[in-house]
């Protein structure tokens, strides 16, 4: 059977409502129609996508895999036929927090000099992948380590963790601090797209209490409140100053890795340009692995 996009579309929505019966209602089409389609579809793939063994649907591994490569090359499709979107067809470059750092601006212009055909467009979603498993974007920065299936991607430099805190509280005279400076405060973790977990201390010295929010801008203003520590990237200070927060330096975790990463295989053709071409512009005598 030859596939089109509709199996894709029926893929997508089944994974997103976790339900055939609100897929097919989102599609509207009838249900026995859907479940053909999502069976023809893996047939054709020779995997199974979606666990049926509970009364919520869930993806099997291969469907986790399988679902960043349908949702780009979905999007790409709807792009090719979109009469409003001939002409250019721009990078779109996706993050979460915080791009590129310090270098973002450096990098978008002078992409924009060397590739007036190709606009790079910078895209913010608060997401664990940043856009990138719906096909909003063509890569992405991630920070930390990577664990989604159906990915490829390269380590473009390295980042030094910092600690955020209060200029209320009693630690914003401090020039430096460590992670037992820390152990027993409450931690403001960003558990959507953050880098730090409770694995940075030892069982020994662990924070008292940790306080659960889902963006950047909650996570500054709980620590502006002095509800809190966090623990973040250079990156971080560097875009983004915020009344009441002060960074220090901290000096005994380990640094992050930043990575663009983009579905396999890439949804745009000059993804891995842009990989070699960021890698240079950030640090041009540096080794980034």
């Amino acid at each position: 059977m030859t596939m089109e996009l509709r199996h894709l579309r029926a893929f997508l929505a089944v994974a997103e409502e976790g339900s055939v019966t609100h897929a097919a209602a989102r599609l509207g089409i009838g249900q026995p129609a859907l479940s053909r389609t999502l069976k023809a579809l893996e047939t054709h793939l020779g995997v199974r996508l979606v666990d049926r063994s509970t009364h919520h649907l869930h993806l099997t591994d291969a469907g986790r895999s399988f679902l960043i490569r349908a949702a780009a090359a979905l999007n790409a499709a709807e792009a090719a036929f979109d009469p409003a979107r001939v002409g250019p067809w721009p990078l779109r470059l996706g993050h979460a927090w915080s791009a590129l750092g310090r270098h973002t601006s450096t990098v978008l212009h002078r992409w924009q000099q060397l590739h007036p055909e190709m606009p790079l467009q910078l895209l913010r979603t608060d997401d664990s992948l940043a856009g990138l498993a719906q096909g909003r974007v063509d890569a992405v920065i991630l920070r930390g380590p990577l664990a989604a299936p159906g990915l490829d991607s390269t380590v473009l430099f390295h980042e030094q963790r910092t600690a955020a805190v209060s200029l209320h509280g009693d630690l914003a005279d401090r020039a430096e601090l460590t992670l037992n400076d820390l152990a027993g405060r409450t931690l403001i973790m960003n558990v959507v797209s953050g880098t730090t977990s409770l694995r940075l201390w030892s069982p020994q010295h662990q924070p008292r209490a940790v306080a659960e929010v889902g963006n950047t801008d909650d996570w500054l203003a709980a620590i502006a409140a002095d509800q809190g520590f966090g623990i973040t990237t250079t990156a971080t200070a560097d875009v983004y100053p915020y009344p009441g927060v002060a960074y220090l330096h901290l000096t005994d975790a380990s640094p992050v890795p930043v990575h663009l990463a983009w579905s396999s295989p890439p949804g745009h053709p000059a993804v891995l340009d842009l990989a070699a071409f960021i890698r240079e512009t950030t640090y041009p005598h540096a080794d980034a692995d």
